[in-house]
C-alpha cells in the first residue's frame, strides 16, 4: 500500500504541472495589460510601470515566467504576490476556509439526501415512490445552478423568513455561522445530490441481484440484515469514488453560488482576479483546487482496499 501510494503521488506531479501551464498559458494569453489594469482609469507613471513589469516577470518569455513561480511553489511553498504586494497565500487561506466550509456542507448533504433517496427508490423499484423520485432528480438536473439558486433563495431564504419570523436560511454572507452555509450548500449540491440518488438506485439494484444476495437470503438473513451488510457496502464503492471526485467539482463549482449568496470565498475571488487580470492569484487558487482533487481522488483510491480487500495494489 505505501508503494502504491508513492507511486500515485509520483504520478500526480505532471498533473500538477500540466494543470498549472494550462492555466497559467491562459490567463498569460488573455488580453490588455495587467499593470494597466492596476492603474485603473488613471495613466501611470511609464517608470513605475516598468519596475513593476519587470518585478513580476512579465517581461519574460512564457515558459520562464512559469518556471518561476512553479518553482517557487514546489521548492519554497511560495505563491508569489499580487499586484497589490499582498501574499497570494495569505489571502487564499481566509477564502478557502469558507470554500471549504460550503464544499463540506454541500458533500455532506449530498451523501445524507442522495444515497438516502437513492437506497429508498432501489428497495421500491418499480413502484409510484421509484418512479416520483425518479422524475425528481431529472428535475434538478435539468435545472440550472444559477435559476435553482435564485428560487430557493427567494423561498426559503425571504418567504420562509415572513411567515414564521425566524431567519432559519441566511441569503448572504457568513455572519451566522454554520446556518449561512445550508442554504448555498444545499444548491452547490443540487445536481450532483440527483446523479448520486440515481448512482445508488442502479448499484444497489444490481447488487441485490447477485447471487451472494440470494445465497444470503436463502439462508434465511434478515432483509435488513441482507442489504446493510452485504448488499450495502458492496454498493458502496461506486458512490465512493463519485463523492470523492465530487469534493473537488463542488470546490471548483462554488463561482457561481458563492457570487449569488455573497459568500467570500474563492470562487468569488477567482472571478474578481480573472476580472482584474491577478496572474498570482488566479493560478495560486487553481493550483491549490489541483491538489485537493489529487488528494482527494488518491484517498478514494485508499479506501477502496478498505471497502473490498480483495482488492490489491501490487
Amino acid at each position: 500500500m505505501g508503494r502504491y501510494i508513492i507511486r500515485r503521488l509520483l504520478q500526480s506531479i505532471p498533473v500538477l504541472l500540466g494543470a498549472t501551464l494550462l492555466i497559467f498559458s491562459i490567463v498569460f494569453a488573455l488580453p490588455g495589460d495587467p499593470i494597466a489594469a492596476l492603474a485603473g482609469e488613471k495613466r501611470a507613471d511609464p517608470n513605475i510601470v516598468a519596475i513593476l513589469r519587470e518585478q513580476y516577470h512579465l517581461n519574460d518569455p512564457l515558459l520562464l515566467q512559469y518556471w518561476h513561480y512553479i518553482s517557487g511553489v514546489l521548492f519554497r511553498g511560495d505563491f508569489g504576490v499580487t499586484f497589490a504586494d499582498v501574499p497570494v497565500s495569505q489571502i487564499m487561506a481566509g477564502k478557502f476556509q469558507v470554500t471549504i466550509n460550503l464544499a463540506v456542507t454541500a458533500l455532506i448533504i449530498e451523501a445524507v439526501i442522495g444515497v438516502g433517496l437513492g437506497l429508498w427508490a432501489a428497495l421500491r423499484r418499480g413502484k409510484a415512490t421509484d418512479t416520483m423520485i425518479l422524475a425528481s432528480t431529472l428535475l434538478l438536473i435539468s435545472v440550472p445552478t444559477l435559476v435553482s439558486g435564485f428560487i430557493l433563495q427567494y423561498m426559503l431564504g425571504v418567504k420562509l423568513k415572513q411567515w414564521t419570523g425566524v431567519d432559519i436560511f441566511p441569503i448572504a454572507g457568513i455572519s451566522n455561522g454554520l446556518r449561512s452555509y445550508l442554504l448555498p450548500g444545499f444548491v452547490l449540491a443540487g445536481v450532483s445530490i440527483a446523479y448520486l440518488t440515481r448512482l445508488t438506485r442502479t448499484s444497489l439494484a444490481e447488487t441485490l441481484r447477485a447471487d451472494f444476495i440470494r445465497t444470503a437470503t436463502a439462508k434465511g438473513l434478515p432483509r435488513r440484515r441482507v442489504v446493510g451488510r452485504h448488499a450495502l457496502r458492496n454498493a458502496l464503492i461506486p458512490l465512493i469514488t463519485f463523492l470523492g471526485a465530487d469534493l473537488g467539482n463542488l470546490m471548483g463549482g462554488a463561482v457561481i453560488t458563492e457570487r449569488i449568496f455573497n459568500l467570500p470565498g474563492v470562487g468569488l475571488q477567482l472571478f474578481d482576479s480573472v476580472y482584474l487580470r491577478e496572474q498570482p492569484m488566479v493560478v495560486g487558487i487553481v493550483t491549490v483546487l489541483v491538489l485537493i482533487y489529487i488528494v482527494a481522488n488518491l484517498a478514494v483510491d485508499v479506501m477502496y482496499a478498505v471497502l473490498d480487500p480483495r482488492i490489491r495494489y501490487e
